[in-house]
């Protein structure tokens, strides 16, 4: 009598072990290779560049279907649209500079938020501040000659990152010009060549997510900022210094999962010191506000786009910022919507 073989669940697939082992162990071994070998700013340059050139190449192609050379339209509008962005930005920073607004206007709210908080801080706290600007200025001066080394690694590491971006440019243009659609890849026997174009897909779709999900996260975020900034506290006679730099450095900092937005509600609440300790409260509780507004956001929007939780963004995000610093939390997000897009295709999730 032959045993009893209970059957499988309908719509259960069958989960192979061996193919799941190596896909997963691609992943990590593309990103500790990248992260070792500090190619982050290669990877996402040449990323952004393939994403966006197929990108506008899929929307001129519904626009104008037949169109040929699509590829190479939507990469020449890509540079048209991030050489007018990047125009723009070189411009109101010099606008900026000049009104007073950018490095030296900077340094002198610095310097008058440090002599308000000297104030209302304890004694054995102030006492620790730096009592003017230039005292400020030699505290810095004092730490750049104490580090004087890694300063220059610093700046090498910047100039090697500068360099490394722009060859990601160049690969992933030409990576988008040259590589098959998906449509024509799916065709051929290779196992080797299927396999590494699929973890290449994966790759850039779990880019292209968290990318997207987090620019919509930032633009909220920045709006509802700028609502503050630029609108509550002018209504209530109290306009912050700054605010249109704030609200800019917002945007910047929103980019960064979750850790971004406690990096500019930070700057926020300082220079509303300069103002009162009502209005640095003020602030604060708004921000506070909005910071549990974008867990929900994570939640729905990356979350939904990764199959991910806010909490398990935190943890992988810690882990690989302890592990490679800055690059690594950077990276975190992308990194972890890879490898569970990987464990969903070959059925562990």
């Amino acid at each position: 009598m032959s045993p009893s073989v209970s059957p499988e669940p309908e719509g259960a697939r069958p989960v192979a072990l061996a193919p799941m082992v190596s896909a997963a162990a691609g992943v990590a071994a593309l990103w500790l290779a990248v992260l070792a070998l500090h190619l982050t700013p290669a990877l996402f340059a040449g990323l952004i560049t393939y994403g966006g050139t197929r990108t506008l190449a899929g929307g001129l192609q519904r626009l104008r279907p037949g169109l040929r050379h699509a590829q190479g339209w939507g990469l020449a509008l890509l540079v048209v649209v991030m050489g007018g962005v990047g125009g723009v930005l070189v411009e109101r920073g010099a606008v900026a500079a000049a009104a007073g607004n950018g490095y030296a206007g900077l340094l002198q709210h610095m310097a008058s938020i440090l002599e308000q908080m000297r104030t209302f801080l304890p004694p054995w706290l102030a006492a620790h501040l730096p009592v003017s600007l230039e005292a400020l200025r030699e505290v810095a001066v004092a730490w750049l000659r104490g580090h004087a080394a890694e300063v220059e690694l610093w700046g090498g590491y910047t100039v090697r990152g500068i360099g490394h971006a722009v060859a990601g440019v160049v690969i992933g243009a030409l990576a988008a010009l040259q590589l098959p659609a998906r449509s024509a890849w799916q065709d051929t026997t290779a196992p080797l060549a299927v396999a590494l174009r699929r973890g290449f897909n994966g790759l850039v779709d779990s880019f292209t997510a968290v990318v997207f999900s987090q620019l919509r996260i930032a633009t909220i975020n920045t709006v509802l900022t700028a609502v503050y900034l630029l609108g509550v506290l002018p209504l209530l006679g109290t306009p912050l210094p700054l605010a249109s730099t704030l609200v800019a450095a917002t945007f910047v900092a929103s980019l960064i999962p979750v850790m971004g937005n406690l990096v500019s509600n930070t700057m926020i609440v300082v220079v509303s010191l300069t103002q009162s300790l009502v209005i640095a409260g003020l602030s604060l509780a708004w921000l506070i506000g909005l910071h549990k507004l974008e867990y929900f956001l994570n939640a729905h929007i990356i979350g939904r786009r990764i199959r991910a939780q806010v909490w398990e963004l935190l943890i992988a995000m810690l882990a690989l910022e302890a592990l490679f610093g800055l690059a690594g939390l950077i990276s975190a997000p992308v990194l972890y919507a890879q490898m569970k897009h990987t464990l969903h295709e070959h059925g562990w999730l």
